[in-house]
């Protein structure tokens, strides 16, 4: 069986640089604190939601995490750090109860700016995964799992699924990323938040903004989706789901067990894939595995079978944890794994000299 490397992979990490305030951080405008029963890990926590080091949105570090985003009463800046015994009361104000012969767990402190800045703090705690219990997971799979991986959950107990609420947010990146490399993906979304998103409010890291919502995007110019790298087949994507916008979002109060992810399908160009990678960070989704992605299929059946696979074999491989499929996809991410690589990378396009 292949075993996973040593070098642990805990999702994209900011340089120190690039996590240094803007301004003072002080006086914010809303604050509070969250309180993890048990242990909590921010960094592999939230780290799903950045895209690349330099995502103009979301910045991850050891301990600390910077996002910025639109609330409906506006744009905020979230600023959640981590620290060691949790503090007398949460977030929404209640006491955090201290159960006899368990850990106090991990305290979370929580500054917010900007207009949306209470919004932001009253949805902080879904955001960093107080919703996502492992209880269950661990009771019935643990032992079913490979030795290697279930060293895996034991070494990382304070992983959790984030839950953003914030499903238009969530799918734009997720559309961009349809079928191209990763380096231009992460192109195409820096140049779409960096000339048509707006400032951070507060003390954000230099270059932070809040995204583009839908009414702007309708409005980005021909030319600007071709600087953007964008082909016409995402743009179009894109464009139907800014049109659809707030029945989008309304997504985000649907529970699981109602198949957001099929609703979210009825958009053309939204499938299978693009529905379970935004499903991850909207709704925490624990079972939702990423049917046709480029590479994830043979990830898979290297690191649980010693062999590629196709979507098929991945899927047989991962069905002895239906229902939390999703975890056990997460947890081989974090080993360190990496599956055998052949033949030179696929090089990214650029049409802008067409």
């Amino acid at each position: 069986m292949t075993r996973p490397t040593r070098r642990a992979h805990r999702g994209p990490l900011a340089p120190v640089g690039l996590l240094s305030p803007t301004g003072p951080v002080d006086a914010p405008d809303a604050e509070g604190t969250w309180g993890a029963p048990g242990a909590y890990d921010l960094r592999s926590t939230l780290g799903v939601l950045q895209r690349g080091t330099h995502d103009p949105c979301v910045r991850v570090g050891a301990g600390l995490a910077w996002l910025c985003f639109t609330t409906g009463d506006g744009p905020a800046t979230l600023l959640a750090t981590s620290g060691s015994p949790p503090p007398a009361s949460t977030a929404s104000g209640a006491a955090a109860p201290e159960v006899p012969g368990e850990p106090r767990g991990t305290s979370v402190r929580l500054r917010a700016w900007g207009p949306g800045a209470g919004q932001a703090l009253s949805s902080a705690p879904a955001l960093l995964g107080a919703a996502d219990v492992w209880d269950g997971f661990d009771a019935a799979h643990r032992s079913a799992l490979p030795p290697w991986v279930a060293e895996v959950r034991r070494r990382n107990p304070g992983l959790r699924l984030p839950s953003t609420g914030r499903v238009f947010d969530a799918l734009v990146p997720v559309i961009l990323e349809q079928k191209v490399t990763t380096i231009e993906a992460r192109h195409a979304w820096r140049y779409l938040a960096e000339h048509f998103g707006e400032p951070a409010p507060g003390p954000a890291p230099a270059r932070m903004r809040i995204a583009p919502g839908p009414r702007r995007l309708r409005h980005v110019g021909s030319w600007d989706w071709h600087a953007a790298r964008v082909d016409d087949s995402r743009r179009r994507t894109v464009l139907r789901a800014a049109e659809a916008a707030s029945g989008i979002d309304r997504l985000a109060a649907l529970p699981l067990v109602e198949d957001p992810g099929r609703k979210l399908q009825s958009i053309p160009g939204i499938g299978p894939w693009t529905a379970a990678e935004t499903l991850q960070r909207t709704h925490g989704h624990p079972d939702a595995v990423s049917v046709g992605d480029y590479h994830l299929a043979a990830y898979i059946g290297h690191a649980l079978a010693g062999r590629a696979t196709d979507d098929a074999g991945m899927l047989e491989l991962l069905e002895p944890f239906a229902g939390n499929r999703q975890r056990v996809v997460r947890l081989i991410g974090l080993s360190g794994f990496r599956k055998p690589s052949f033949g030179p990378r696929l090089a990214p396009l650029d049409h802008r000299g067409r």
